[in-house]
């Protein structure tokens, strides 16, 4: 009888933050956690002085289909590579005038045409947004970041609330108890997500 592999799967988030190390990576950590006990492989990519710039709407894509954006000389392709090998992925960003940094956005736009470019390449993978924020906006945010994964055909799990953790100087958000919860749950519901997708 030939022995039945154990599936690997792995998530991959990215976090916008201007802080490598601030509160969004603390809410990032916090959704990591569950999946790592339930055997998945989990990365964090942190954005914070990576060198990213918005679409040139050069349309290359299309017409390349290499599942890469035609510009080369920075860091989206290779955050394009880590979506594409993952099962899950997470965007977290801090809330910017109500939305998301400009870092976050610039990797939306990009890694968004590239995948409509190569027929929908994220379709069906599991997609989970968390936000930052001080006080107010972080719902726009929260459907930005959402609007990626639904345009891209991607499955979105829930949590017992929306993603979102309140603080503003590093650290703070862990206070924040109820939003430290809605971090957790939405990591559980992830990991229960990705292995009834992947049928173990």
């Amino acid at each position: 009888m030939m022995e039945q592999r154990e599936t690997r799967m792995k998530v991959v988030a990215f976090n916008g933050s201007a802080r490598r190390d601030g509160n969004t990576a603390m809410l990032i950590r916090q959704v990591f956690e569950p999946l790592t006990r339930q055997g998945i492989e989990t990365e964090l990519v942190q954005l914070a002085r990576k060198d990213i710039r918005g679409c040139i709407v050069c349309y290359k894509c299309f017409t390349n289909q290499d599942s890469r954006c035609s510009v080369k000389n920075d860091s989206v392709n290779e955050c394009i590579a880590k979506m594409q090998e993952a099962d899950g992925i997470i965007l977290a960003s801090p809330t910017y005038f109500s939305d998301v940094t400009s870092e976050m956005k610039a990797l939306i736009d990009r890694a968004g045409m590239v995948a409509k470019a190569n027929s929908d390449m994220f379709r069906r993978k599991v997609g989970a947004a968390v936000v930052a924020v001080r006080r107010g906006g972080a719902i726009h945010t929260f459907d930005t970041l959402n609007h990626f994964f639904l345009i891209s055909q991607m499955v979105v799990p829930g949590s017992n609330y929306w993603n979102v953790g309140l603080g503003m100087e590093p650290g703070e958000v862990e206070k924040d108890q109820e939003g430290m919860l809605t971090m957790k749950v939405l990591g559980e519901n992830m990991a229960w997500l990705l292995k009834k997708i992947s049928g173990s």
